[in-house]
């Protein structure tokens, strides 16, 4: 759930059930904490699909119908409502008065500034088609570039910095971040990579190439940044295996590789936020 979609939803509409997994037995389709905000005609989030969402949707309406404050379902995930996970979950279901939605709406501002960074240098053909899938999920994505007319063709709702000096921005990423490089100049790409890996730091570091640029990356690193090592370099990015090197199957791929790194350890999600 992002942030502005849910704050968007709780200052358009009038009344709203949040509904909360309060407990976890078993296999469910989404974890204890997951939420979504449910008004007579509109939701937002997810506590998984299937029956079990269309089952609380149907409730979460029946007590704003009713006017009642608040609800409980105790629910098997079983043949018996048509899923298959096996589990069973409990569901808590709250009216949001104005406390509670103002609670909410600071509790997902902090979480959008709390969001992983990740950082595509590069505004060329695969940097666009980066922003284009990150612009959709749970990061804040920067794309840096020093030329403003690559920068003006992606439409991916996501940061542009124009900058001469994007070795900056890596300096400056908060611990953790993501650092996708891809430029125009292998030079450029080097010494950026050099910076990201520097840092001891990033959740993921890729730059795109072959094997050849890797090996001549590395030679740069021994002779140039006092031994740097790159173990933890992702290069060639996008592999997978395939040989596509259109630039939406190499973005696809690298998103889902970052996507990992980032999620390989608990962080804190919106949902959480609003308990």
């Amino acid at each position: 759930m992002k942030a502005a979609d849910l704050i968007g939803f709780l200052e358009r509409e009038e009344r709203v059930m949040r509904v909360e997994i309060t407990r976890v037995r078993g296999s469910s389709p989404r974890e204890e904490g997951a939420v979504m905000v449910v008004s007579p005609l509109a939701m937002v989030g997810t506590i998984g699909g299937g029956q079990l969402e269309y089952m609380a949707l149907d409730e979460a309406r029946k007590l704003l119908k009713l006017s009642q404050t608040s609800g409980f379902m105790d629910v098997p995930l079983g043949p018996e409502i048509g899923q298959c996970c096996g589990g069973r979950v409990e569901i808590t279901l709250t009216d949001m008065d104005a406390t509670t939605r103002a609670q909410a709406i600071a509790a997902a501002q902090a979480e959008e500034v709390a969001l992983p960074h990740v950082y595509i240098f590069g505004a060329g053909h695969v940097g666009r088609a980066l922003s284009d899938l990150f612009q959709h999920l749970p990061v804040r994505c920067l794309l840096v570039d020093s030329r403003a007319e690559e920068l003006s063709m992606s439409t991916a709702a996501v940061e542009q910095h124009l900058t001469p000096f994007p070795e900056a921005d890596v300096r400056s990423a908060p611990m953790g971040s993501a650092f996708i490089v891809l430029t125009h100049d292998h030079a450029l790409d080097f010494l950026l990579t050099s910076e990201a890996l520097a840092r001891k730091d990033a959740r993921w570091v890729g730059m795109i190439g072959s094997a050849t640029k890797r090996v001549k990356f590395e030679r740069f690193a021994q002779s140039e940044c006092d031994g740097l090592t790159s173990e933890a370099l992702h290069c060639p990015i996008g592999a997978g295996g395939s040989k596509d090197k259109r630039p939406e199957v190499i973005a696809a791929m690298v998103v889902a590789d970052v996507l990992t790194a980032l999620t390989a350890e608990p962080v804190t999600q919106l949902e959480g936020a609003l308990s």
